[in-house]
């Protein structure tokens, strides 16, 4: 009898159980099973602002067409990728929609722009809080000249700092008259925005060439003075930012609180962190060598000492970046190094905002310092560097974190780790709101190009953890592997790799919130006949449904509330209004069984 057919038959029937028993273990293999009751997910799931109590900041241009166009997919990546604060007030090195040279165009009147306004409610709405820096020129009173305009017309983004011209909109308010009219348009907006707005900052970077002719400590600390007082008289529930220093030299510092004498009203203090501006220095060397003798530590110990200072007040550092564009540095030495600045910053308890979300390319930065691509007209136009996603995943592993000087971290491999990679090793225990531990490990290297650094091992002792069930975070990749602790002990884990960028342990439970939706994006209205039509992008996060908000206008009855119109499928990408009400406005989220995306942009027709 031959058997070429039963044989055959059988072959088949051990390559099904086979395939079989594949599919099953790549189904499964989306999770990872700990030694607890959990299922560990294989990869970070991502946190969205709304999700967030306090977190992280990014900076962003207001959108602007024709280079930051509210209708692509750009600004809803901050929701979506869980940052919790942001800092507006300027385009791309020059004035925003919340500048003096904006908001007062005809002297003595004030008004704020429909797109100002709308911007403000998309990130209101989208649970983000809000520091302004006000930007303190206007021709019609700061300009040198001799014969001053009447009327304030903005400037286009390409206008920025270093500009001493005549009309330059960084003179600073340094007369009597000119502070007081200054304050008016502080008070103005402090006052417009005080339901939506609580920080304030006295514009940016003053100890440089943002302050004509030069960065003035004396004059800063006068203009300062009067807007201390200002915002807190017109809104005692206001915060008062020392605007974001450049440079972290004392002397600036020191000189501008003596002469301002308002130490007591300033409730937060701001300066910025570029290690080694131009060149590849990582972000540690912001206090071991970067600015010499002086440090942003050394900084934050005058302040927290001068007479009359708040006790704790708090400390942003509200720009922060590290450029893959700068000599020997590359998109995956700043994807290591962005989230080290900010963890080492957040174990120093200072509040970190990167620079910038996505430039306006008509600026002075072309498209180097964006975690987006800008508009260059490319393929690459408004999509993620790598660092996009690497901080899309320390948002979620850190905010609502605080550090924890219990927890201990230590390894007998210290000595033989450093000599052979030459950089100190940093770690930093924190704890959630909910009393969560994650141990945050790296390298303090000096990251090459290409992901050219070598991995080492080591062994860690995690003392006052309470982990349990432990798992090991690849901060960059988002990768979550289960480890075991070393046999015989619940502190020590054996083998682990070091890298010079951010590793951490957590308990498996920890990662616990549900998957919102990605906020649609790229909302637009025609008219068409017998209506409305809106088109939209749905992207992922497993929407199961779409839902349009309208918002009907008129310049009597002024800005009106949001309704639910219509729930579509999640496949749906475009819906036709046909009973829309006058000048309306729409906007859309996508929905799943664990809750709402971030609202998409404002759109209203084109006609």
């Amino acid at each position: 009898m031959n058997c070429t057919w039963s044989c055959s038959r059988g072959r088949s029937t051990h390559f099904l159980i086979l395939l079989l028993a594949i599919v099953v273990s790549a189904i499964s293999s989306s999770y990872a099973q700990g030694d607890g009751a959990h299922k560990v997910p294989r990869h970070i799931p991502p946190k969205r602002t709304s999700q967030i109590h306090d977190g992280f900041g990014i900076n962003s241009d207001l959108p602007r067409d024709p280079y930051l166009p509210w209708n692509r997919w750009w600004w809803t990546r901050m929701f979506d990728a869980g940052f919790k604060w942001i800092r507006i007030g300027q385009y791309e090195n020059s004035s925003d929609r919340t500048s003096w040279d904006w908001i007062e165009q005809k002297r003595g009147v004030f008004s704020s722009s429909p797109e100002l306004e709308d911007a403000v409610d998309s990130l209101v709405d989208n649970g983000m809080q809000i520091q302004v820096q006000l930007l303190y020129g206007n021709v019609m009173y700061t300009s040198p000249s001799g014969k001053r305009p009447d009327v304030s017309v903005p400037e286009p983004g390409s206008f920025h700092n270093d500009d001493r011209s005549l009309y330059s909109v960084f003179w600073p308010p340094t007369t009597p008259e000119q502070i007081a009219a200054f304050n008016r348009y502080s008070a103005w907006m402090v006052n417009h925005f005080r339901d939506r707005i609580h920080y304030w900052a006295l514009w940016n970077e003053q100890d440089i060439g943002y302050w004509n002719p030069w960065g003035n400590a004396e004059q800063y600390g006068a203009l300062l003075s009067s807007f201390v007082e200002t915002v807190h008289k017109t809104d005692p529930q206001a915060r008062v930012i020392y605007g974001g220093q450049a440079d972290p030299v004392r002397d600036f510092t020191q000189k501008a609180f003596d002469t301002c004498k308002c130490a007591s009203g300033i409730d937060v203090y701001a300066y910025h962190t570029y290690p080694g501006y131009g060149r590849n220095l990582n972000p540690e060397t912001m206090d071991h060598g970067a600015y010499e003798t002086e440090s942003p530590h050394a900084l934050r110990d005058l302040v927290t000492h001068y007479p009359g200072i708040k006790p704790d007040i708090p400390f942003f550092d509200d720009e922060f970046n590290s450029i893959p564009s700068w000599v020997g540095s590359d998109e995956s030495v700043q994807a290591k190094y962005v989230p080290r600045g900010l963890v080492y910053n957040l174990a120093a308890g200072v509040k970190t905002f990167v620079w910038l979300l996505a430039a306006g390319s008509d600026g002075n930065e072309y498209d180097d310092f964006g975690i987006l691509h800008g508009l260059t007209n490319h393929d690459t136009d408004f999509t993620p560097r790598p660092v996009f996603s690497a901080l899309q995943n320390t948002n979620a592993v850190f905010s609502d974190t605080k550090f924890d000087p219990d927890i201990e971290i230590s390894s007998p491999d210290l000595t033989a780790l450093h000599r052979f990679s030459e950089s100190s090793f940093m770690a930093y225990g924190f704890r959630s709101r909910e009393g969560k531990a994650v141990v945050a490990y790296w390298l303090a290297a000096h990251s090459r190009p290409g992901n050219a650094s070598p991995p080492f091992n080591a062994a860690l002792t995690l003392k006052n953890s309470g982990i349990a069930h432990p798992v090991l975070v690849d901060i960059v990749s988002g990768e979550i592997t289960p480890v075991q602790w070393k046999q015989g002990t619940i502190d020590t884990l054996e083998t682990l790799p070091i890298k010079d960028s951010i590793m951490a342990i957590t308990d498996e439970d920890y990662f616990d919130w549900p998957v919102l939706p990605e906020a649609p994006s790229s909302l637009n209205v025609v008219a068409v006949a017998g209506g409305l039509k809106l088109t939209w992008e749905v992207h992922g996060g497993n929407p199961t449904g779409i839902v349009v908000e309208r918002r009907d206008e008129d310049k009597n009855a002024g800005r009106r509330t949001w309704e639910r119109i219509a729930a579509l499928a999640a496949t749906a990408s475009e819906y036709t209004d046909s009973r829309p009400g006058k000048n309306a406005a729409y906007r859309i989220r996508a929905i799943n069984h664990d809750g709402e995306s971030a609202y998409s942009n404002v759109a209203q027709p084109i006609r």
